[in-house]
């Protein structure tokens, strides 16, 4: 197994989109033209599933450095207020497009901190996206929040706005690792606020670690997990540390490279993770993902309805997912397009009546398919030739494959595309074989962190 992490261990897209980021068309899109997928997006969905909204809320208190997320550092509460007020111009400006009311599945509010916000101002959004929209009969409301900076009544608040599911950045428990990451929260803050959803009433609690920051060791990991095991919640993300320095703002700093563990040394850190979820009760989803059976992630996958998108996994797919906020991201299926990724350009648009975004992509047929094929990898871990690939195309495909195949990954039959039980932390590296955008523009120097 050494010797095949260290063959695989490459720089790779996570794929939580195809084509990724940095293969959208450079371009980009005409914002006539993201405007005529969403709408047609919206009339072929929002009666039969509804439409998703991830929203942006971009404020941190202190940075930490191990984040690669666009986020804005700062103690200044007052910018909250304007903030939420430019997000429901913006909300305006889509439902506008719309004709009808949105009816809204799914709702998750990512950051940055979420809980940065006061309840107030919390409520003040989300009671404002229901002044022009309706919930769908299936409805999804999560949210994520800093250990240290979530209160009781914050808890309250969203909760009784529609949340029943949470998530809380951990990382990791060990003190020299936190204060590498500059992310200091004590075991005792994270049960405060594990314990008070639970009293709430959430249904669902999600505890974020990552694997792979400066000075962790198996001790360490061990410790992290026996914590997080104590606590019991019911969804586990066990992230990789995407070390991407090299892109601007991310703030990726205060450790060295030699700080990091390495190649194999990192994938036993996952691997331990991985056996000690297992020995909890907890069953694998997709790609860095566990949670137990009663949880609806599970449930999703048993069902093969799982779904990934920029926010990771989902138990529910929509068609049409619209990004509020600076820099959210934004899928009508058709096409992608990123907000503005400044907060004052992001309000200047917004302010003139303009859609803000600066970027996208329109899919083409042939992304379509190899779309189709990454999410069937990526969140069934198998997928069919019938899903119209040329002949050409797959002969391709399956010779990249080979050594993959040779190594005992992936089955390919003339049906389907399956990966073996050995090859789930290779999936990234399967799913490359398909991205023919990849294939064909390869990079010149390193955009994607390493895919062990």
């Amino acid at each position: 197994m050494k010797n095949l992490i260290q063959k695989y261990n490459i720089p790779g897209p996570r794929y939580t989109s195809y084509p990724t980021v940095p293969f959208w068309d450079k371009e980009g899109i005409a914002l006539e033209d993201w405007k005529k997928t969403v709408k047609k997006s919206f009339f072929e969905s929002n009666d039969i599933e509804g439409i998703s909204l991830y929203i942006h809320l971009p404020f941190c208190e202190s940075l930490c450095t191990f984040c690669a997320c666009h986020k804005k550092i700062t103690k200044r509460h007052e910018v909250e207020q304007p903030y939420i007020e430019t997000v429901l111009k913006e909300w305006d400006l889509y439902c506008d497009l719309f004709e009808e009311r949105p009816k809204i599945r799914e709702i998750h509010l990512g950051g940055g901190t979420p809980t940065f916000f006061s309840s107030e101002n919390l409520r003040k959004l989300i009671n404002g996206i229901f002044k022009r929209a309706d919930k769908f009969d299936i409805f999804d409301f999560s949210f994520e929040g800093h250990p240290n900076h979530t209160s009781e009544e914050q808890l309250q608040t969203l909760y009784d706005l529609g949340s029943r599911r949470n998530s809380f950045g951990i990382q990791d428990y060990d003190p020299k690792v936190q204060k590498a990451i500059h992310r200091v929260q004590s075991f005792e803050q994270v049960k405060k606020v594990h314990e008070l959803s639970k009293k709430i009433g959430y249904e669902s609690i999600s505890h974020d670690l990552i694997f792979g920051l400066p000075f962790q060791t198996e001790e360490s990991i061990r410790n992290t997990i026996k914590n997080t095991i104590a606590l019991k919640p019911d969804r586990i993300a066990y992230y990789s540390y995407a070390h991407v320095p090299w892109i601007k703002g991310v703030g990726q700093r205060g450790f060295e490279d030699s700080d990091l563990p390495k190649d194999s040394e990192k994938r036993h850190l996952y691997e331990l993770g991985k056996q000690l979820f297992f020995d909890n009760g907890y069953v694998e989803i997709g790609m860095d993902h566990f949670a137990l059976p009663s949880d609806s992630l599970h449930k999703a996958m048993e069902a093969k309805k799982l779904h990934r998108n920029f926010m990771g996994y989902t138990a529910g797919k929509t068609e049409l997912m619209v990004g509020l906020g600076m820099s959210s991201i934004s899928d009508s299926w058709y096409a992608f397009a990123q907000n503005e990724k400044d907060v004052d350009d992001y309000t200047e648009k917004v302010n003139a009546g303009i859609i803000p975004i600066f970027r996208g992509h329109l899919l083409t047929d042939k992304d379509l398919i190899i779309r189709k094929h990454i999410l069937n990898l990526m969140c069934n871990l198998e997928t069919e030739w019938k899903i119209g690939l040329d002949a050409q195309i797959k002969k391709e495909i399956i010779e990249r494959l080979k050594p993959i195949i040779d190594d005992g990954l992936v089955e390919v039959s003339d049906e389907r595309v399956k990966v073996k039980e050995e090859g789930r932390m290779f999936v990234r590296n399967i799913c490359m074989t398909f991205d023919l955008r990849l294939i064909e523009n390869k990079p010149d120097t390193r955009i994607f962190s390493m895919t062990i």
